[in-house]
C-alpha cells in the first residue's frame, strides 16, 4: 500500500474540553468527506488525543479508517510496546493499528524494538510498522537488521521552511518503497509559522485559494508523500480537503522556490 495525499493530525486535539466537540466534529468531517487516515500517538495529552479519535471514530466502518499511532521511545522494548499497544487500543476503541510508529530514536536497541513490533503484527494488533523522525543513516542502520526492512514508513517533519529530506531522505525512501509522512506542513506546532511570501500570494491568487492552502497542495505534490495536517475545526478540515485539488505548474513551483529554495547539500534532520 502506498500512503499519499492528505491525513489528520491530532497534535494537542482532546487537551482543551471547551473545543472537543468542534475537534470531534472536524474528524468527522473529513472521514464523511474522503480522508480516511488519522495521525495520533500516546505522548498527545498523554493519551488524550487517542480518546478523542476514539470517540470521533465510534459508529463509522473501522475498516475504512487508517489508523496510525506512535509509542514513546522508552516504551520501545517488546514488554512496553506492547503495554503501550494495548492502552492505545483501549482509548481509541479498536483492536488493532493499521500503522505502529516508534515516535522517536531513544536508547533502546532497535533489534528490540523491531522483535517486539514484529511480534505485534503477527498477532494482527498491528498490521505495519515504523518510525517518526528518523534521518538517513537511522534508517540504513535500521534497514540493515533482522526485519528492518519490514520497516512500512517514516515521519518527519517536512514544509516549505523544512525541505532538508529532499535532499536525501526523501529519495532513499523512494528507492527503498518506504512511505514517507511529513508532519506539520504549515509548521504551526514550532510556533514559527511559514511566512506569507509575496510569491505565495501570488500562486494562491492564480489558483483562487488561500496561501496556506499552497503549502498544503506543495507538500503533497510529490505523490509519494503523505501529509498530515491537523484540522481543529470543520473550516480548516474543508480547507485541507479543497487542497488536493489543487494541481500546481511549473510556473507556480518557480515562485516557491525563489522564496523557499531546494537543499543543495545535506541538513541536519530538523524535529519540532
Amino acid at each position: 500500500m502506498k500512503l499519499s495525499g492528505i491525513g489528520m493530525g491530532t497534535w494537542a486535539m482532546g487537551d482543551n474540553l471547551n473545543k472537543k466537540n468542534d475537534e470531534i466534529s472536524a474528524l468527522r468531517y473529513g472521514l464523511d468527506n474522503g480522508l480516511t487516515i488519522i495521525d495520533t500517538a500516546e505522548m498527545y495529552g498523554e493519551g488524550k488525543s487517542e480518546k478523542l479519535v476514539g470517540e470521533a471514530i465510534k459508529g463509522y466502518d473501522r475498516s475504512k479508517i487508517y489508523l496510525i499511532s506512535k509509542f514513546y521511545p522508552y516504551h520501545a522494548t517488546p514488554e512496553l510496546e506492547r503495554k503501550s499497544l494495548e492502552a492505545s487500543l483501549d482509548r481509541l476503541g479498536t483492536d488493532y493499528l493499521d500503522l505502529y510508529l516508534l515516535h522517536w530514536r531513544g536508547n533502546h536497541r532497535l533489534s528490540d524494538t523491531i522483535y517486539g513490533l514484529e511480534q505485534l503484527k503477527k498477532e494482527g494488533l498491528i498490521h505495519e510498522w515504523g518510525v517518526s523522525n528518523f534521518d538517513t543513516s537511522d534508517m540504513e542502520e535500521l534497514t540493515s537488521l533482522e526485519n528492518g526492512n519490514n520497516c512500512f514508513a517514516n515521519e518527519d517533519l517536512y514544509n516549505l521552511d523544512h525541505r532538508g529530506v529532499e535532499y536525501d531522505l526523501l529519495p532513499w525512501q523512494e528507492k527503498k518503497n518506504i512511505n514517507f509522512i511529513g508532519y506539520s506542513p504549515f509548521n504551526s506546532g514550532s510556533g514559527n509559522s511559514i511566512r506569507i511570501t509575496q510569491n505565495l500570494k501570488i500562486v494562491a491568487r492564480n489558483h483562487n485559494v488561500t496561501p496556506h492552502q499552497i503549502m498544503l497542495a506543495w507538500a503533497i505534490r510529490n505523490k509519494n508523500v503523505l501529509s498530515i495536517p491537523k484540522a481543529a475545526s470543520i473550516k480548516h478540515m474543508e480547507d485541507n480537503i479543497k487542497a488536493l485539488d489543487i494541481e500546481l505548474t511549473e510556473d507556480d513551483l518557480r515562485l516557491i522556490n525563489a522564496d523557499f529554495p531546494k537543499p543543495v547539500a545535506k541538513q541536519p534532520l530538523d524535529v519540532i
